[in-house]
């Protein structure tokens, strides 16, 4: 049973059906806002769900879902896989985890719940044996000229392998790698780089060549890849401190 705390939170996975109505319900609030009621798909069932409480209130303040595979042949049971063509990742050999549906709540600004999370996460990684962490990582909004920095900065640092490249599959997607031809402002780049991404950014993850158009969680999202094995040796360390 994976338990961790820092400062005020505490990181612990979903033990029953309550748990998990209570992380739909965080998840419907951070995505569509506070009437919207919960956020719920058929993933859930098939998900382990780690939710980030604040020790002092009881409050659930963050919530994530990993989705466990085997190995590359399973992919086609993703999330990510309504979205991007994942032929290429069916040849790894690894278990892997699709980790989806992050959300802080709004109102909570620490950042302690983000090392909270991160550090669940890589108790998680540990525990399960995991090889290959991946997922959705959304940025706000629709409007790809919000984020051209920062879709610029991945097209020149962070695109995925070639061997392990997703493809389009989508309607509807931005081909940043293919349309942007700007030198990124490396500042408005990560200013506007998503949290979660820019921290799967630092420990060596990658991303699609092209974005996802999701009017539906009124979002752009990229798939993201982090090898476990290529994580830096200090970033590995500053993980683990927060996990053990």
């Amino acid at each position: 049973m994976i338990r961790l705390s820092k400062g005020r939170y505490s990181a612990r996975l979903a033990t029953d059906a309550a748990d998990i109505q209570r992380a739909q319900s965080l998840r419907g609030a951070a995505f569509h806002g506070a009437e919207a009621g919960p956020d719920q798909d058929q993933f859930d069932a098939l998900c382990d769900h780690m939710l980030i409480e604040d020790q002092r209130s009881g409050a659930l303040v963050c919530c994530f879902r990993f989705l466990p595979l085997e190995c590359g042949a399973d992919i086609g049971r993703s999330y990510s896989a309504q979205y991007y063509e994942l032929s290429a990742l069916q040849a790894y050999q690894g278990r892997m985890v699709e980790m989806g549906r992050f959300c802080i709540d709004p109102a909570h600004k620490d950042p302690d719940i983000l090392r909270v999370a991160w550090g669940a996460m890589t108790a998680y990684v540990d525990a399960q044996g995991v090889e290959m962490l991946f997922g959705c990582a959304s940025f706000a909004g629709t409007d790809a000229r919000d984020y051209y920095d920062s879709f610029a900065m991945l097209k020149a640092r962070h695109l995925a392998p070639r061997r392990w490249l997703p493809r389009v599959k989508a309607p509807n997607v931005f081909r940043f790698a293919a349309r942007l031809r700007r030198k990124p402002d490396a500042k408005q780049a990560m200013l506007h780089m998503p949290p979660l991404l820019r921290t799967y950014l630092l420990m060596g993850g990658w991303v699609s060549d092209h974005a996802v158009v999701d009017t539906h969680m009124n979002t752009l999202h990229v798939f993201t890849g982090v090898e476990i094995a290529a994580i830096p040796p200090a970033r590995k360390k500053l993980l683990r401190a927060v996990a053990g």
